[in-house]
């Protein structure tokens, strides 16, 4: 894929070595450096690229010529994201987006800035999504629904149609959403939850993690160990 733009990834995490591949493998844009706070900088480069003080990169890296990514997971309930997304805006930086070339998004669906789509999620017509979402592998958001900004959304989760959510929002593993939902702003969806009614701001969800039975599997089946 030719590359003809330029990012700067926030982070040295395992996520922004991912983002490294991504962008780097599926996407016009060509990585050239890293940046973290000056505070947090524990080695000078990554993939042989250099690592920034996040203090001083916009005179090193000018946003006239370079984009920014902020690669960092879901911390304080996606809050850490967020900072480094309104600071890097300050800093006059334009937000690059990664989608990957192994998802569908639909043709009319719109999104803000620094989204990240991994491989296998499938986002329908009339979508509306805001900006600082991570969508990692394998969701269904369905279609007319509305997602808020800095949201995390993990791996085969499912938000039907006409569903809005708000922002800061964290979904787990194989959570899901029915029809015509609201989910409120701040709220984190645990893991397998299954959300059939409005939530409200600020709510936690827990789903009930598999117990082992009281009989093994080696009573059951007459084996042995």
């Amino acid at each position: 894929m030719k590359k003809n733009k330029k990012v700067i990834l926030f982070g040295d995490s395992s996520f922004a070595e991912i983002a490294y591949e991504y962008f780097t493998y599926d996407s016009e844009y060509e990585v050239c450096a890293f940046t973290v706070s000056k505070a947090y900088i524990k080695k000078e480069k990554l993939f042989d690229l250099p690592i920034v003080p996040f203090e001083e990169v916009e005179n090193i890296y000018p946003p006239s010529e370079y984009e920014m990514h902020i690669a960092l997971v879901y911390n304080a309930l996606n809050r850490n994201r967020a900072k480094f997304y309104y600071e890097a805006k300050n800093k006059g930086y334009r937000l690059a987006n990664y989608i990957s070339s192994k998802s569908f998004v639909w043709r009319n669906v719109t999104m803000g800035d620094n989204v990240f789509i991994f491989e296998d999620n499938t986002i329908q017509p009339f979508v509306k999504m805001g900006s600082n979402i991570v969508l990692w592998s394998g969701n269904h958001i369905g279609h007319h629904s509305v997602l808020g900004n800095h949201l995390f959304i993990s791996s085969h989760v499912v938000i039907s149609g006409h569903c809005t959510v708000g922002d800061y929002c964290f979904f787990g593993v194989n959570s899901t959403v029915g029809n015509n939902i609201n989910i409120g702003k701040d709220c984190l969806i645990g893991a397998g939850c299954l959300i059939v009614k409005d939530t409200g701001d600020g709510k936690l969800f827990k789903g009930t993690p598999s117990k082992p039975d009281e009989i093994s599997v080696y009573e059951k089946f007459g084996i042995s160990e």
